[in-house]
């Protein structure tokens, strides 16, 4: 109980009714008939006292199962629950009386185990022949038992159905929230990949310049570290950004970063941009594809030249880069550019990637344009920059 109470949270299976005992404090409806047999009142008592056993015997044998789904819905049940109708109406066409009692307990016990198309034509004829005998035995003055048992079928069965509704609905929202988690999980361990994967590159690319130019050309050599501090600095802010949920990618700054990786691997980059100005959303996508796609040509192109193109319309948005390499994209599937896929498909848009028809390696992503999330923006861009 104590741990439950910190952790604050309830477990489905510990939401309403957990068992039979819920329904046995309604067996004191038959302390009439049990004062009768004290006092002597009832004619042939060992009948009625075995026949009173066997009731109250039938009766928590039957609503203990009802509590769970596969013994309540056994064949067995089913028989405990006629042979409980069978001693109902001996002991009430017997004895009639305060005996008439175990009417409404018989629809206890019956709500509790019939459920669907079952239920309303059981209830019905139960409550017919609770009616019936009560008229025969006592006249008008039993009328109350037929409505009493039919109230007693439909109340439970109402009850108890929305007990397991409400369980299952709890089920399914703890479901839907460890689902949650692990989307979650799995959308930060990417943010992660493309952020270190790309910044751990240009840190490597422009550290192995600094140690290639520091011989000779010591000024260049110090620019290439204070790169590197500012690569850096930079990471720091991204990944403090990336862990509250709140980086906003801008598509410029990714361009930009992507071209100085590039020329300080020595590749000639290219960078051509056109159309109208994006939204956040689409920018911040398409700057992931470019993260990803710069440090995959760095790392396993052998590529000499690379191509960014962005070009856009009304209607979506294409980002296009090629490089001369050896055809070879990332090198760890799973990740990287088939994460990404995922990505923009569920932004609505794709990914493709592989070698280019006449060389090197290839990748093209397309974005809808969401119409709702632009600003205003200076107008078209044009943009053509090589080194």
């Amino acid at each position: 109980m104590r741990a439950k109470e910190k952790s604050g949270r309830s477990r489905p299976e510990d939401l309403g009714p957990p068992n039979g005992f819920a329904m046995l404090p309604w067996l004191l409806m038959g302390m009439g008939s049990f004062s009768n047999l004290l006092q002597g009142k009832t004619a042939n008592p060992w009948i009625g006292g075995v026949g009173l056993f066997a009731f109250n015997s039938l009766y928590i044998a039957v609503v203990f199962r009802a509590f769970d789904k596969k013994a309540r819905e056994a064949r067995a049940t089913k028989h405990l629950l006629l042979a409980l109708a069978a001693v109902t109406f001996a002991l009430a066409i017997g004895y009639g009386g305060s005996w008439l009692m175990f009417f409404p307990l018989l629809g206890l016990a019956t709500g509790a185990v019939l459920r669907g198309k079952q239920l309303v034509p059981a209830g019905f004829a139960l409550s017919i022949s609770a009616a019936v005998v009560g008229g025969l035995r006592e006249g008008w003055d039993a009328a109350g038992i037929a409505y009493g048992t039919f109230l007693s079928v439909m109340v439970t069965a109402a009850i108890l159905a929305l007990s397991e509704t409400v369980k299952e609905l709890r089920a399914t929202r703890e479901e839907l929230a460890r689902s949650a988690v692990e989307k979650e999980r799995l959308r930060f361990s990417r943010d992660l990949h493309d952020l270190l994967g790309h910044t751990l590159s240009v840190v490597v690319v422009k550290a192995e310049a600094t140690r290639r130019l520091a011989p000779r050309d010591l000024d260049a050599a110090l620019g290439q570290v204070a790169d590197i501090e500012s690569v850096g600095r930079q990471a720091l802010t991204e990944i403090r950004e990336a862990v509250t949920g709140y980086r906003e990618g801008s598509l410029a700054t990714d361009l930009d970063r992507a071209r100085d990786l590039l020329d300080a691997a020595g590749i000639e980059a290219v960078v051509r941009q056109s159309g109208p100005p994006l939204a956040p959303q689409t920018g911040a996508l398409l700057g992931w594809v470019v993260r990803e796609s710069a440090t995959n040509v760095v790392r396993h192109s052998r590529a000499t030249r690379c191509e960014i193109e962005v070009t856009g319309t009304a209607e979506r948005t294409r980002l296009l880069i090629t490089d001369d390499g050896r055809g070879v994209g990332s090198a760890k599937p799973g990740s990287g550019l088939k994460g990404l896929a995922e990505r923009l498909a569920a932004a609505g848009g794709s990914l493709e990637s592989g070698p280019a028809p006449r060389g090197g390696f290839r990748v093209t992503a397309e974005l809808p344009v969401n119409e709702f999330s632009t600003g205003p923006g200076p107008g078209p861009v044009v943009e053509e920059r090589t080194p």
